[in-house]
């Protein structure tokens, strides 16, 4: 693990990096589940289990998580809460503590369908030709199906308005070659065919592609510009967290340049260039130094700020929220168009919740 000053060129500023499918998600897909043979989506099905040994004294819910793949503790806990659990032919509630040899039926909650639910979503293009689209994707939107986010994803969106997508990555990422997190807004590209899908992705991996990113930190920087190296891996604890792991089986290298464009007392406007493409990179390496994304939930431990936070006091009361996610956004997307063989570049301008906060902090000094 090391961190060193960078003092190279701007031409030789680190290229953003992504595996053939970049996985900057925060939120883990689930895998399918398969109904009983000839069973549909909207059926009852029923599972029935005697409760062994290994599980005396376990919580119902915890016991159904485990014994039904494909399916959250969070969906399992609504399931038996709305009724779904019976013990013996009585109604249970999650907390409910099996005892061996007891009968449970456990009404199994549907899963979606595989296939991506066209939903009529309004999307910011900021690019298309024949075989690629580039959208400014808004915080707050799933890139594709995952636990806890069936619809309203920039897939459905993609399959209601564009007749043909790739299909390399499967059915529920149609045109996909690259993530953003949910609350990271800003430029994503889409491929229309399978070609160019191949070629992107190619680019990704090669780390031909560059992404700038910008973000407002809680913190100060003591470097205008610096390179983080730091290897990344799944947080020892929280299953939704990656952290800085060093020599861990699911720790990958990542690098990561910044410069400051901005300082205001605590808090810095810095442009981020990932040169890897490691989940939650940017939030972990920038939180990592010290100087965590305002209002990240996972990284910074709060998750909106107000003006009186600002300036470093309490939340007034009914004070209204300038922005109530991470403040990170894909500003520059810069890549070889797979057609026309010509390097181009994508913006998408700073968004509204995020200029507020900027203007704030100007009006600062």
């Amino acid at each position: 693990m090391k961190r060193q000053p960078y003092t190279a060129s701007e031409e030789s500023l680190p290229r953003d990096n992504g595996e053939l499918e970049v996985d900057l998600d925060d939120e883990e897909q689930e895998p399918s589940v398969s109904l009983s043979a000839g069973a549909s989506s909207t059926e009852e099905v029923h599972r029935e289990f005697v409760v062994p040994e290994s599980a005396n004294q376990m919580r119902i819910d915890l016991f159904l998580t485990q014994s039904c793949d494909g399916y959250s503790r969070t969906q399992i806990r609504n399931a038996v809460q709305n009724h779904g659990a019976e013990i013996d032919g009585r109604v249970v509630r999650p907390s409910f503590k099996l005892q061996a040899g007891q009968r449970l039926r456990f009404k199994v909650p549907p899963l979606p369908s595989d296939e991506t639910i066209p939903e009529n979503i309004p999307l910011d293009i900021v690019y298309e030709d024949d075989g690629l689209v580039v959208v400014n994707k808004p915080a707050g939107m799933v890139v594709h199906p995952a636990r806890g986010h069936w619809s309203g994803t920039l897939t459905s969106a993609l399959a209601f308005r564009f007749q043909s997508l790739s299909d390399v990555g499967g059915p529920t990422r149609p045109g996909i070659v690259h993530r953003l997190d949910r609350d990271t807004s800003g430029v994503i590209v889409i491929a229309k065919t399978n070609a160019v899908h191949i070629h992107l992705g190619q680019q990704f991996h090669d780390r031909e592609v560059k992404k700038e990113y910008f973000a407002i930190t809680a913190g100060k920087l003591d470097r205008d510009r610096d390179l983080i190296e730091a290897p990344i891996g799944r947080h020892p604890y929280q299953r939704d967290k990656m952290a800085i792991r060093d020599g861990h089986p699911s720790s990958r290298d990542a690098s990561t340049f910044y410069e400051v464009v901005g300082r205001h007392g605590r808090f810095t406007q810095v442009r981020v260039r990932p040169k890897t493409g490691r989940t939650h990179q940017i939030r972990v390496h920038l939180a990592h130094i010290g100087a965590p994304i305002i209002c990240d939930r996972l990284y910074a431990g709060h998750s909106e700020i107000t003006p009186a936070m600002l300036e470093g006091k309490s939340r007034l009361e009914q004070e209204s929220s300038l922005l109530t996610r991470q403040a990170l956004h894909a500003r520059t997307l810069t890549l070889v168009n797979p057609q026309s063989g010509k390097e181009m570049t994508f913006e998408a301008p700073i968004p509204e919740d995020m200029q507020r906060v900027i203007d704030h902090l100007n009006d600062r000094g």
